[in-house]
């Protein structure tokens, strides 16, 4: 594969649109109507820490995170297109993303994944991400992985 490069962007980027509506998809064909109780989440407006993964000129993965308190940030929209995952790109995104958080003086990271996502949740794992109580709106979810890293 050619080289993947990352970019910090905004949530008004096209390609960012395209790939999370990708994602909605995905997670509509895992959740079904289940993902009825998790689209309010899911919603981004005016986020300017939007990274977006390019290999051969094309939007191939993206995520963003937002403060979830003064030391923490929630990565939020994590997403590969499924043909190049396995392949690194989802490890430069989060990468990118705390290296950005930690630039910001975040200490921590949290997100959350779903129990029908056991590549996603496997993947938090092997990049220092340990499972922690739910959190926020994902209290009483049963169908929700919340995780947590300290970043340093």
């Amino acid at each position: 594969m050619n080289t993947v490069t990352y970019l910090r962007t905004n949530n008004e980027q096209r390609d960012f649109e395209s790939l999370t509506s990708a994602l909605d998809d995905d997670l509509r064909d895992r959740y079904h109507e289940l993902q009825d109780l998790y689209d309010e989440h899911n919603v981004i407006e005016a986020i300017n820490t939007v990274v977006i993964a390019y290999a051969a000129g094309a939007a191939v993965g993206c995520a963003c995170f937002r403060e979830f308190n003064d030391h923490t940030i929630e990565i939020k929209r994590m997403f590969v297109m499924p043909e190049l995952r396995g392949k690194g790109i989802a490890m430069g995104i989060l990468q990118e993303l705390e290296n950005w958080a930690k630039e910001l003086n975040y200490g921590y990271s949290i997100l959350e994944t779903g129990k029908r996502q056991p590549e996603a949740i496997s993947f938090y794992q092997k990049s220092g991400y340990t499972i922690m109580d739910n959190y926020g709106q994902y209290i009483g979810m049963d169908n929700s992985i919340c995780m947590r890293k300290r970043l340093g």
